[in-house]
């Protein structure tokens, strides 16, 4: 029986040495999935078929997140936001969050949910300081939620977005922009932005994968949904002066609580300033979200030759590899997905 062989030792690094694509860009945000799998089933999300999950095994372990984590950070990350699928769904998410807590109480850690199962968390959320969590809600109302996700949990969402709130917890929704789906409803969208202290963020739907329910008739572009609510409320733009501020286009809502943003992924991509790596949930390394290109980690991590100094040289030859999404979208087929892979494999 063969045996695989030991790993070539690579040449001695420093760990602090910071993370730079070949562009210049350095790398401040990892977006980090712990599960692929869901409770809901949102039509942006996954495919019409059905679902098949990565197996257990495959998924990386909690430790290995924190050891990947810890180089990431000293290689420059400030900013980790725990994505998956539903990271509630994977047992146990919750000491994960207070392992990267203690472990790096510098970082900026946030979480995206789906807002279903959150509610009984938000007390460790609150002690943990997290510096936002970005809840998906794609209606208010709920029979579109219900079509949207396959499942009638709205009441449970709304329940969550109170209790968030009610402890003081930064929230931002976002609501994925469907043609024909939720575009009647921009005015629920600008009550909650006038009435809660909440950042709502309107997402250009990107065709991720095959078997979605995209088409060219369910694309909303940014710029039209701003015409709209302009034409709805008074709006102030909001300067960008952080580092870590994101691709959303921020404007105050006069006279009101929150604010109203636009994403627009597709039509005015935001590429020259991508910050930004992405961990799947079985540790494969992603350097754009528009690249199928992956670098597999989860091998390195549970081979006892390669130490964290080799894997510290693994990402830094991956970010210099970093391309600039942009130009990927301009060369693809027209009509074809902008990534091959699924929204709910990467992590939203």
């Amino acid at each position: 029986m063969q045996t695989k062989p030991a790993l070539a030792p690579l040449p001695a690094c420093r760990l602090p040495q910071p993370l730079i694509d070949g562009h210049g860009r350095p790398v401040h945000y990892l977006r980090l999935s712990v599960t692929d799998r869901c409770n809901l089933h949102c039509l942006y999300c996954r495919n019409l078929g059905r679902q098949q999950f990565i197996p257990h095994p495959q998924i990386l372990r909690y430790e290995e997140i924190v050891r990947l984590v810890g180089l990431m950070s000293a290689g420059g990350v400030t900013k980790l936001r725990l994505t998956g699928g539903e990271p509630f769904v994977r047992r146990g998410c919750e000491h994960l969050l207070v392992m990267l807590r203690e472990r790096f109480p510098q970082l900026d850690l946030r979480l995206t949910t789906n807002g279903t199962l959150v509610e009984p968390h938000v007390p460790l959320l609150g002690r943990l300081g997290l510096g936002a969590v970005n809840l998906s809600l794609d209606s208010f109302d709920r029979q579109t939620f219900a079509e949207v996700t396959g499942h009638d949990l709205l009441p449970a969402v709304l329940s969550a977005l109170d209790a968030l709130l009610a402890a003081g917890i930064r929230v931002k929704i976002n609501a994925v922009a469907m043609r024909g789906i939720n575009d009647r409803q921009l005015d629920d969208f600008i009550h909650a932005a006038r009435s809660l202290p909440v950042d709502v963020r309107f997402i250009e739907f990107m065709p991720m994968g095959a078997g979605t329910h995209w088409s060219p008739e369910s694309f909303w572009p940014a710029a039209e949904i701003f015409r709209e609510v302009a034409a709805r409320v008074a709006l102030a733009p909001e300067q960008q002066v952080l580092r870590n501020a994101g691709p959303a286009r921020m404007y105050r809502v006069l006279g009101g609580r929150g604010r109203l943003g636009f994403i627009a992924a597709v039509s005015n991509h935001f590429c020259a300033s991508c910050n930004r790596l992405r961990l799947t949930c079985n540790g494969n390394l992603r350097t754009c979200l528009f690249d199928d290109h992956e670098y597999r980690l989860r091998g390195l991590l549970r081979h006892q030759a390669c130490d964290d100094a080799q894997l510290a040289r693994v990402l830094r030859l991956a970010c210099l590899k970093k391309p600039v999404g942009a130009e990927l979208l301009r060369n693809r087929p027209q009509g074809q997905a902008v990534a091959g892979t699924p929204m709910a494999a990467i992590g939203g």
